[in-house]
């Protein structure tokens, strides 16, 4: 879809410049395109100092991998026009190397896979409890462990939010709608936590 978006991309920005790409996290629907995206424009890109040896194998350009820079584990902030951007630690959920971008105009969280929705076509969720089914299995396997859900959430209860917006399905409005999705993941067992089941019976 790379072409896609940087058209669609092209047409929103009109005569102004795209200046910075945050890759949340290591995996393919994050970064392959990235080369792409650093030939066609001057932007400069971050991503997990974990990853930032990896990414190149996605086919980086020598000529535009000095911008390619990396995150500290702990985060920082990132300045786009006026607003300054904070990039949250979002480590294990579910990549070892794992950001989410805080706007703390538009009071939006984008949450990466964190939140995602599965096999529903809709935009926005409106039943929390009617939702949980979409997001159960796919947290349960990819998200590394209760631990490091709780420890977002710490994190998460600090921000001031309206929505709530992960990378694939239905985004969280609201302030209650937040609150409701944060308590969800404090008490989700998943990855390690349920190890057994996926390793199944011993033969």
């Amino acid at each position: 879809v790379y072409s896609k978006v940087l058209s669609a991309t092209t047409g929103l920005l009109g005569k102004a410049k795209l200046e910075t790409i945050f890759l949340s996290h290591q995996d393919p629907d994050i970064v392959a395109a990235l080369n792409g995206w650093l030939m066609t424009t001057d932007a400069t890109a971050y991503v997990s100092a974990l990853w930032v040896r990896f990414v190149p194998h996605f086919g980086i350009d020598a000529l535009v991998e000095s911008r390619l820079r990396s995150i500290p584990d702990h985060g920082m902030e990132l300045t786009v026009g006026a607003t300054t951007l904070r990039v949250i630690p979002a480590h294990f959920l579910h990549s070892p190397g794992n950001f989410q971008l805080y706007d703390p105009v538009a009071k939006i969280l984008y949450s990466g896979d964190l939140g995602a929705s599965v096999g529903l076509d809709t935009r926005e969720v409106t039943d929390f409890a009617a939702h949980e089914q979409y997001m159960l299995g796919f947290h349960q396997r990819y998200m590394a462990s209760g631990k490091a859900m709780r420890a977002w959430a710490r994190v998460a209860r600090t921000l001031d939010l309206e929505i709530i917006a992960p990378q694939h399905g239905a985004l969280f409005r609201g302030k209650a709608m937040c609150d409701r999705f944060i308590s969800w993941c404090e008490g989700l067992e998943c990855g390690v936590d349920r190890i057994d089941t996926w390793y199944g019976a011993a033969p």
